[in-house]
């Protein structure tokens, strides 16, 4: 997560709104992809962006998943918030009819960052999942080995942002789980591999529970970015149930991606930072050896 200014943080968190004509990105034309200023994922390409008069960076569609619509405080507009880490954007209006696709993204420059086609590879372009299997510490360990896995971001999904801290989380009362956000190539590494990743990593057969860890933080979940995660999702569970891998059922939650808050800094690559950790011996290192045997051709170099 990027450090923000005090302004940064009035428009991003706090949501307001800069002042019309002011950006830095209202007239701005060079090719490229605006990424969240925030946490740095892609939201608009520059083939989107278009002059709609209105004092603010105007885009006519999105990077597919990045960006999430909720109604605005007011109960009228439709705010627009990024998908991966829920800092403002700013609102989307629909029939104005400035495009052919009739939809216009207003948008905060403050709340972007740019990169130019020379600075970036648009051609490998990366992807979003966001899975919670227990531990945030253990999946985030298995999932930074494996190859086409850009990041792995420990943190919290299911419940509201003011509440998305360890404490509040480990009282089971915010409705979050914990969880990891994967940034991934498709080209490299495909959902369904990930999926098959998840399913060894956990039990997906224990409800609100892995081992020792008890709680509905701790529950099995897939927040979904798109329709076709969920389907991917829902056929290997179907599949799963068929072959009989487990005795028991599986109570994994397949559910729609809403927000993501990454978790305090200390949580970040716990177990390669704090190995020798009781935890870290008993636990994660016995499930990464099993996962380095199971999927050894799909290990980073």
């Amino acid at each position: 997560m990027s450090k923000l200014t005090e302004f940064e943080r009035f428009v991003i968190e706090d949501r307001g709104t800069e002042r019309p004509f002011s950006g830095e990105y209202h007239l701005h034309d060079a090719k490229g992809v605006y990424l969240c200023k925030r946490c740095d994922a892609p939201l608009y390409l520059s083939e989107s962006k278009f002059n709609a008069h209105c004092g603010w960076p105007a885009f006519d569609d999105e990077v597919k998943g990045a960006v999430q619509r909720v109604v605005d405080s007011d109960g009228i507009r439709v705010e627009i918030i990024c998908a991966a880490c829920g800092g403002h954007l700013g609102h989307v209006f629909e029939g104005e009819y400035l495009t052919d696709k009739n939809v216009r993204h207003c948008v905060n420059s403050v709340s972007l960052r740019f990169k130019s086609s020379d600075e970036i590879n648009l051609k490998s372009e990366t992807s979003l999942a966001t899975f919670g299997g227990g531990c945030f510490w253990c999946i985030e360990a298995i999932y930074s080995e494996l190859n086409g896995v850009k990041d792995v971001v420990s943190g919290y999904s299911g419940g509201d942002a003011e509440m998305a801290n360890y404490k509040d989380v480990c009282s089971a009362s915010t409705g979050h789980a914990e969880v990891v956000q994967i940034k991934f190539e498709p080209e490299t590494i495909s959902f369904d591999e990930l999926l098959e990743v998840f399913w060894m990593s956990h039990d997906p057969t224990t409800l609100n529970q892995q081992g020792n860890d008890v709680g509905p933080q701790y529950r099995s979940v897939i927040f979904a970015h798109d329709a076709q995660q969920v389907d991917s999702a829902n056929r290997m569970i179907e599949r799963l149930t068929e072959a009989k891998v487990w005795d028991r059922p599986i109570v994994t939650e397949v559910t729609a991606f809403k927000s993501f808050n990454p978790a305090e800094n200390y949580h970040k690559d716990y177990f390669e930072l704090n190995g020798e950790q009781p935890y870290c011996q008993m636990v994660i290192k016995p499930k990464l050896e099993k996962f380095r045997l199971a999927f050894a051709d799909k290990l980073k170099k």
